[in-house]
């Protein structure tokens, strides 16, 4: 359990980054954004800035997260969890970002594991028999998460175009009695070296087949399984945190009953439920109000550990906040609604404005927060105070793929040009 278990009825809070009231959220929307929010400012804004300094993996965070339900978060309720479907992850996520890039977005790899397999899954087409399979298999690794702790990654690039989606995935999985051989390298791996399970996806390829991304495989590799290693070293300029460091397989036998999802159902997924690549943007939405609290607190003198200077009485200050205001308005509204908006089989206009919406996070996170660094002046520079964190925290999440901003504006350009399966003569 938790060393720091949440009582909600004592604990002094912030203000939900998404207002119930007005964004119409259910009394259990509102109980778990409230569970995590108090959570990140009470467990994991303490430990936020050792983490970052020293690119550290924040597993403290992980093993209270058990404590508190929130590693079983999007578990059905049924199999022990929280039943969380994907826009209250989103909402969740968004207020852990407030408090730590790092662990938000460390998280989103670990709860993605459980969101893929559970509400998205259940929406996609399967047979009877893949479909009792695919429920048997999932059991079991949501009764590691359950009862045990177990702490699930998900690597994905590879440092070529397989993680935009372009071409199959180079790490490969051969199939051999009761399971695979995987072989490949993964590049950016989050909560590498941490992590009891890596959900690898992988393109299945049998001697002589010519590999397809309708092959890919999600399987759950166990991190002490022999032929698994992690190198190189971690020393980036934001997301220190999540230690992402190199993931090799060299012959790594992984059994049938590890696949995350049946066999043909994550290229399914990928073409008919693309909401399921905004699940980084969250923590860059947290960051962006995080950029802006710290500027309002400054201004009024009200930061915990600062002389009570109150700074807020220039217009030039007040303009700042101004602007930092309606970007982040626009930003929370447009991003909401495409959240709202995620289902399988969603609509040409609700696929665009997922891509607005992920550029748009992306790019005003760290918009937000440089003009948050000009309007407080020198001191937002030192690193006892988070705003220099989250500025570079949220400068990497326009680098992210699956969908970085460049992918998000050269498929809003040519999709709003071109309908499905026109070409220029």
């Amino acid at each position: 359990m938790s060393a720091h278990p949440i009582d909600l009825d004592r604990e002094t809070i912030d203000a939900p980054l998404f207002a119930p009231e007005a964004f119409r959220l259910s009394d259990e929307q509102a109980a778990l954004t409230a569970k995590v929010r108090a959570f990140g400012k009470r467990v994991v804004a303490p430990r936020a800035a050792i983490h970052d300094r020293e690119a550290t993996f924040p597993i403290e965070n992980f093993r209270d997260m058990h404590g508190e339900g929130l590693l079983r978060l999007c578990i059905p309720k049924d199999e022990g969890g929280l039943g969380a479907d994907f826009q209250t992850y989103c909402l969740a996520a968004a207020e852990l970002g407030r408090y730590c890039g790092a662990t938000a977005l460390s998280w989103n790899m670990h709860v993605c594991s459980t969101l893929w397999s559970g509400p998205l899954a259940d929406e996609l087409e399967m047979t009877p028999a893949d479909r009792a399979a695919h429920r048997a298999r999932r059991s079991v690794h949501y009764q590691r998460i359950v009862n045990d702790g177990a702490v699930y990654a998900q690597p994905f690039s590879e440092g070529g175009a397989a993680a935009a989606g372009a071409i199959a995935f180079g790490t490969e999985a051969r199939p051999v009695a009761g399971g695979f051989i995987v072989n490949g390298k993964k590049i950016f791996a989050s909560l590498s070296g941490a992590a009891d399970y890596y959900g690898v996806l992988c393109t299945e390829r049998a001697e002589g087949e010519a590999a397809s991304r309708r092959n890919t495989l999600y399987l759950a590799v166990p991190a002490n399984a022999e032929g698994v290693s992690v190198v190189g070293d971690w020393d980036p300029l934001g997301m220190r945190g999540t230690v992402s460091r190199t993931l090799l397989f060299k012959d790594v036998f992984v059994p049938d009953e590890a696949m995350l999802m049946p066999h043909g159902v994550y290229f399914q997924a990928a073409s008919r439920w693309p909401h399921m690549f905004i699940t980084l943007s969250p923590t860059y939405m947290g960051l962006a109000q995080a950029a802006y609290d710290f500027t309002v607190g400054y201004l009024r003198g009200e930061l915990p550990g600062m002389p009570p200077v109150k700074r807020r009485m220039f217009p030039t200050k007040q303009i700042a906040v101004a602007e930092m205001r309606i970007m982040l308005e626009q930003t929370k509204a447009l991003w909401f609604q495409a959240i709202t908006e995620a289902r399988a089989n969603p609509s040409r206009e609700q696929v665009l404005r997922a891509y607005a919406a992920q550029h748009t996070v992306m790019e005003n996170a760290n918009a937000i927060a440089v003009k948050a660094i000009r309007t407080c002046g020198g001191q937002a520079m030192l690193k006892s105070l988070p705003l220099e964190r989250i500025y570079r925290d949220s400068r990497c999440g326009a680098l992210m793929l699956p969908w970085t901003a460049e992918i998000c504006v050269d498929r809003i350009g040519r999709e709003a040009l071109y309908e499905p399966g026109e070409k220029d003569d």
